[in-house]
């Protein structure tokens, strides 16, 4: 891995974070899953309580604020004032989970002034992980097995990269959340294009790992996400050179903000 603007300690912790996380989780998925409701009717495990005190206890050291799903935030007029911050979804696809389709993940980013800097995603029931030094431009991948440690994942992972073939269009869509925008979406994109459009359907963050890795050219997000959901794979994604910009728009995605849902969103590898 290349020397790296971030913390190698806050590397390397993170993503020992997510490992013992997924640890915590896979020892739930196995049994039979209790399932409660939050005032938003999301639904919420007790997989989603243990890894975020898993995930906390291994960053909170370091003495930067945490933002995550499971933790009650703060006021803007706290958060406002941090230039850094973590930003964690212990576990993003809690939907997926339930069903055990096994595509759900562990999310932790790192975010500077807005913007994400470092990113890991691990799925642990895919045995997937990957990882993302935005100002480095580079990200990776790795499988793990049940001894995987942080520096096996440092030094087996290989450089991932976005598709570079314009004649195919793979649009990825949620497995829980396609909607009728989306199909609009790659319907007028066949048209614009003059390709055969496909879809390629998958949960949680991976989504947006697909992109980052080649294995689709397009994420468009028609639905509502909080910025935990996406911030880790917005730093993977950078990282290899593609943007998470807001729908009709050349913004990209802030975080950090006072209102921590995000806008609509797409991912291209234009």
């Amino acid at each position: 891995m290349t020397k790296s603007s971030v913390n190698q300690l806050w590397i390397e912790t993170a993503i020992e974070a997510a490992i013992e996380a997924g640890a915590v989780i896979m020892k739930i998925y196995k049994n039979e899953i209790e399932v409660v409701f939050k005032d938003d009717e999301s639904p919420l495990t007790l997989a989603d309580q243990q890894a975020n005190a898993c995930i906390e206890n291994k960053l909170k050291p370091f003495g930067i604020p945490i933002i995550s799903e499971e933790t009650k935030q703060l006021p803007y007029e706290i958060r406002k004032n941090w230039n850094t911050c973590w930003i964690v979804d212990p576990l993003d696809g809690t939907k997926e989970f339930i069903k055990k389709n096994d595509e759900f993940t562990v999310n932790i980013a790192l975010i500077e002034n807005g913007k994400p800097k470092f990113g890991v995603i691990f799925a642990p029931a895919l045995n997937e992980f990957y990882y993302g030094l935005v100002d480095e431009n580079v990200a990776y991948k790795t499988i793990t097995t049940t001894e995987t440690t942080a520096a096996n994942v440092i030094n087996n992972s290989v450089q991932i990269f976005p598709n570079k073939d314009k004649n195919v269009l793979r649009v990825v869509g949620s497995r829980s959340h396609m909607n009728e925008e989306t199909t609009t979406f790659m319907n007028q994109l066949e048209q614009k294009s003059g390709k055969k459009v496909s879809i390629i359907s998958k949960g949680s963050s991976l989504k947006l790992c697909l992109v980052a890795e080649g294995a689709a050219d397009v994420y468009p997000r028609f639905a509502p996400t909080m910025e935990w959901d996406i911030a880790a794979g917005h730093a993977i994604c950078n990282a290899v050179g593609l943007k998470v910009v807001q729908q009709n728009s050349k913004d990209e995605l802030q975080y950090n903000k006072e209102n921590l849902l995000n806008p609509y969103f797409s991912i291209t590898n234009d």
